[in-house]
């Protein structure tokens, strides 16, 4: 009899998963169609390229979305068995609120992680793909931004000719031992500086121990100065901005190749913020299937959907605000980015353990 009702309640628990992991998934598709269409309005392409590059993004959206499909699906199926009485027989063969609730929140635990093992590899090399082609298709093709073994280097298009830097990018807002190669029209090296380090938060460079050297018909003249500026396209905020959609970096790569991206010159405090936040999703994943239990538990009463499905939206919300408030928090480290990963998941998961215990008096 165990057997007949967890499989009744796996069964019916994951069928409403999936239709609601679906229409997000259309409803993304929908949305997006239109953002890259307008992105290939001037490109000579078919239909075809911007339908394709969004089927291939939205999956990697969904995944982030994840917390709130796990809360609309329990709500939608606890407040189903409810309203057609299932919920009262379920409890006269001995299944308390508790064990239906634990029953989805393992469910949806183990969940997080077949996703972060099975589908966040295939969603990051689908994002891999989209982020190619878009980057192709991109009218700042000409302004390149890259990390390699060797560093930072950014290539630029300037009014007179073109400049390539190279640097290393140790510090917030700086950059260290800064090259930077000049060249004429005709692709003719004219000037080559030399800077320990340049402050970079603006796109008003300034450079600090600065050694020049002007080059003309092969001969060189040599200037040192304590500091100059140099405008630039990019900033602190626009470089990293490059190298920080993890969509495209998969958990599996993530726990198995971190020191590699760090030699990469990918920036520590983005990778781990993207590694907790994956971490946690399977924990978080738990907290929202415990809070929609806390409401749709909350009578045993057929009661008015409407209601209950706008205190839901009302609770996702909430818990949206909280998580985006506790990594701005993170990133302008007012406190620790580890912490205000985990935080919300803190917050979320002490009201709803203390709400738990009140249901399953129910």
């Amino acid at each position: 009899m165990n057997n007949i009702i967890i499989n009744y309640l796996l069964k019916g628990y994951l069928k409403t998963f999936l239709k609601i992991t679906l229409l997000f998934y259309c409803f993304g598709i929908i949305l997006n169609l239109f953002e890259e269409i307008e992105f290939f309005k001037d490109s000579d392409v078919s239909f075809f390229t911007p339908l394709l590059l969004t089927s291939l993004y939205i999956p990697s959206l969904v995944i982030q979305l994840l917390p709130f499909i796990i809360f609309i699906t329990s709500l939608t199926f606890i407040t189903q068995i409810r309203n057609n009485k299932n919920l009262l027989t379920l409890k006269i063969l001995g299944y308390s609120n508790f064990k239906i609730f634990f029953i989805f929140g393992i469910t949806s635990f183990l969940l997080g992680w077949l996703i972060l093992f099975l589908m966040n590899p295939v969603t990051s090399i689908m994002s891999k793909y989209y982020e190619k082609t878009k980057g192709y298709y991109s009218k700042d093709i000409d302004h390149l931004a890259t990390y390699n073994k060797n560093g930072l280097w950014i290539k630029e298009n300037l009014i007179n000719g073109q400049r390539i830097i190279s640097a290393s990018n140790d510090e917030v807002n700086k950059l260290k031992d800064l090259i930077i190669y000049n060249f004429d029209k005709n692709y003719l090296l004219k000037e080559k500086i030399f800077s320990k380090s340049a402050y970079i938060k603006k796109n008003e460079w300034t450079l600090e121990d600065v050694v020049i050297l002007n080059i003309n018909n092969g001969l060189s003249e040599k200037v040192e100065i304590n500091e100059m500026t140099i405008t630039s396209i990019y900033n602190y905020e626009k470089i990293t901005s490059l190298f920080k959609n993890f969509d495209t970096l998969s958990f599996v790569d993530l726990i198995l190749n971190y020191k590699d991206f760090l030699k990469k010159g990918y920036n520590k405090l983005f990778l781990d913020q993207s590694l907790h936040s994956m971490l946690s999703m399977p924990f978080f994943l738990f907290i929202m299937t415990s809070l929609a239990a806390i409401m749709a538990f909350s009578t045993l009463k057929k009661s008015n959907n409407v209601k209950l499905i706008i205190l839901g939206i009302i609770a996702c919300v909430v818990v949206f605000y909280l998580k985006d408030l506790s990594l701005a928090l993170g990133k302008t480290n007012r406190i620790p980015l580890i912490l205000a990963t985990w935080m919300p998941i803190l917050i979320v998961g002490i009201f709803s353990s203390i709400g738990i215990l009140q249901i399953n008096e129910k």
